[in-house]
């Protein structure tokens, strides 16, 4: 058996890392960065998401910042982040600031920002659609007071009893 299928409920990378050309390496690098130039746009989408909830009456929406780690819990600062040792002296990896940059603004930062996106967009596929499918029970992060249908008595009872009293779409479900 190979060490990375050991791991088959994770993504198999550290193992094959090492035995890739350079070339592929840096070319990585460059496709990681690249989507910077796309961070605009999915800010604007988020926050457009975010205000449409808003607007149709949503409260207690998660914003961004509750998805961003706590500043006090990084673990290096400038003055003590470790660097890579190598031989390359203009490689990136050899920077304080490269770390600093990436491990405390744009990872947490990216990693936040598309978990708010997809958090919002479970709230508002709970809203508008309160229909069971095989992902449907994914959506719990985003669950809601009650969905559209929900709220008109004539439409709710169009519903499958499974939706109408699915805890993901309604606060009501177990009353009823």
């Amino acid at each position: 058996m190979k060490a990375c299928e050991s791991c088959s409920d994770r993504v198999n990378i550290g193992c094959h890392h090492p035995h890739k050309p350079v070339w592929s390496r840096a070319l990585g690098l460059v496709f990681i960065y690249l989507p910077i130039l796309t961070l605009p746009f999915v800010i604007l989408s988020a926050y457009l998401t975010y205000f449409s909830l808003k607007l149709v009456g949503a409260e207690n929406v998660k914003t961004w910042g509750d998805f961003l780690p706590d500043r006090a819990s990084h673990r290096y600062t400038l003055k003590d982040q470790i660097i890579m040792d190598g031989s390359f002296k203009l490689s990136f990896s050899q920077s304080k600031l490269f770390w600093i940059l990436n491990c405390t603004w744009y990872c947490p930062y990216s990693v936040g920002l598309f978990e708010w996106h997809a958090y919002m967009v479970k709230v508002v596929e709970n809203w508008w659609c309160p229909f069971t499918h095989a992902r449907k029970d994914s959506y719990t992060d985003g669950a809601i007071d009650q969905s559209f249908w929900h709220i008109y008595p004539e439409e709710k009872a169009k519903l499958h009893e499974d939706d109408k009293n699915n805890p993901i779409f309604t606060k009501d479900a177990d009353s009823e």
